[in-house]
């Protein structure tokens, strides 16, 4: 007998529907308690080998059927099914073909879960974007899903969400015999302004630093810090998300899906309710930085989408790790091709690099000595090409804080005067780029920038005077305009002034004091 179901699987961050077909050649005078299975649709070995527990999972449940020969077909073939999710559909398949499940309800749920030996549910990866995916196919009533994943899946409006404990649990709700509520998890309370346990009122000094970081946050631009050791450099990186506006239900949804993906989603957390805040070590892989393996997965950069990817010690990267940023820095999204196939994930970050000046750290320290030769200073610093310098906006030197600063009774300034001064310049831009497919002043397109960015006559000519004396390039000039604009917006200004350039410019000048380019 032939049974019908749905269940999902996931490639990069989107789910799509599965039909499940499972057909059963039942012999009742002689029973074989070891049946032939055959899984068709192109499935990976984690699905074939899932047969097998399945069938274990199913005795002992408690039901009997007396299977001869079972196959399952898995449609459309074209799609990757690589995961312990069609435990669970493939097991229900298994009991309707032999009439030990009623048929009503199968096809009014997508159904996803992996058993264990015993008939239990474990979570599963993806349940997130397979509820999306539920949602959007409009001819679902909802999903069932294992209880571990239950508030994650129930954030997605206009679906029923069944938590399951049991293969018995699931069999007696879709029989009709156990009435099991929805589940619902509103999302507006969960992103409430969360308080941080981090503060920039706690770094003395550094309040140039700090209104860098501030017009950073406030446009997305890309940042770099050069310093001495213990100047300060991590202390005010780690503090960035504090100034950083609350995620917004879609930024959180984008978020939480690659997290869901991963299986790094905690189960008592269903959206992530702060920007994320990455800061991989400098050993990292290529892979582990943009994602890979046979089966793509996302890497750091992902993992960073809508938050903070944060690179201490920028020059002790690998050159070829750092090189594979610029792609994705441009583009917002990276894509991983396998012979399996390609999946695209999202890589919307805002990059915070720091370094020391030299491999000591005390170069331009006037409270040390440089203990490094030209040439080392030279390799050093080559780790950074032209090409990646030019995707970071500013550039700030973090200098050793004083005593007296250190001493000082008065805190330095606080995080929550910082935000205001960023949610006041995210205001405009938002009203600058309703109509547009750019949200922030970091990623304004070149012809825009000459129609949206309005200058003085006296910011125009001073404009033009730096660029002719610095010898910048139009990359630098565009980035120069853009970080001029964040500055005028956070101070309220219908238009960029002359002050606004000189403190854009300004924060162009490090690459050639260090790199001489």
């Amino acid at each position: 007998m032939l049974a019908r179901l749905k269940t999902l699987t996931t490639v990069g961050l989107n789910a799509y529907i599965v039909d499940v077909e499972v057909d059963t050649l039942i012999n009742a005078s002689s029973p074989n308690s070891n049946p032939t299975i055959t899984t068709v649709g192109l499935p990976e070995k984690a699905v074939r080998e899932s047969s097998q527990r399945v069938r274990r999972a199913i005795s002992n449940a408690g039901f009997r059927a007396p299977y001869d020969h079972i196959t399952i077909n898995l449609a459309p073939a074209e799609l990757p099914k690589h995961a312990a999710s069609f435990d669970l559909p493939i097991a229900l398949g298994m009991l309707a073909s032999t009439d030990s499940l009623i048929h009503d309800q199968l096809l009014e749920y997508a159904i996803v879960g992996e058993l264990s030996l015993a008939g239990e549910m474990r979570p599963v990866r993806g349940a997130l974007s397979m509820a999306i995916a539920t949602a959007n196919a409009k001819t679902l009533r909802g999903i069932i899903v294992p209880s571990a994943n239950g508030r994650e899946a129930s954030v997605v409006a206009g679906i029923d969400v069944i938590p399951v404990d049991t293969l018995q649990e699931t069999v007696a709700f879709l029989d009709g015999k156990l009435e099991i509520p929805p589940l619902e998890t509103p999302t507006n309370s969960m992103l409430q302004a969360s308080d941080h346990l981090l503060d920039y009122a706690d770094v003395r000094g550094q309040e140039m630093a700090k209104r860098a970081l501030v017009i950073a946050a406030a446009g997305a631009h890309n940042i770099l810090m050069i310093g001495s050791p213990g100047a300060g450099k991590t202390m005010l990186a780690k503090r960035l998300p504090t100034i950083l506006p609350q995620l917004t239900t879609v930024e959180s949804i984008e978020a939480s899906q690659i997290y869901s993906v991963l299986g790094r989603l905690p189960e008592d957390t269903p959206l992530l309710t702060q920007r994320p805040f990455r800061s991989p070590h400098h050993t990292i892989s290529q892979a582990g930085l943009v994602g890979g393996g046979s089966i793509p997965l996302p890497g750091e950069i992902s993992m960073s989408h809508n938050g903070v990817l944060f690179l201490d010690e920028l020059p002790e990267f690998s050159r070829q790790t750092i090189e594979v940023l610029r792609q994705p820095m441009e583009d917002k999204q990276v894509t991983i091709s396998r012979a399996k196939g390609s999946a695209t994930f999202p890589a919307d970050f805002m990059l915070v690099a720091a370094m020391n000046p030299c491999p000591c750290g005390y170069r331009n320290d006037p409270n040390r000595n440089c203990q490094c030769f030209s040439p080392l200073i030279e390799r050093y610093l080559s780790k950074i090409s032209g090409p990646m310098l030019d995707r970071i906006d500013i550039q700030v030197e973090i200098p050793a804080v004083p005593f007296k600063d250190l001493s000082a009774p008065v805190n330095g300034t606080s995080s929550s005067k910082m935000i205001s001064d960023v949610k006041r310049a995210r205001i405009k831009q938002s009203a600058r780029f309703e109509k547009l497919l750019v949200r922030y002043n970091s990623q304004l397109p070149g012809p825009q920038i000459r129609q949206l960015c309005h200058l003085t006559t006296d910011a125009r000519t001073t404009l033009g005077h730096s660029i002719n004396e610095l010898g910048f390039s139009a990359r630098t000039h565009d980035k120069i305009l853009r970080v001029a604009q964040t500055i005028a917006d956070i101070d309220g200004a219908s238009e960029i002034d002359t002050h606004h350039i000189h403190e854009a410019v300004n924060y162009r000048l490090l690459d050639r004091r260090y790199w001489n380019r």
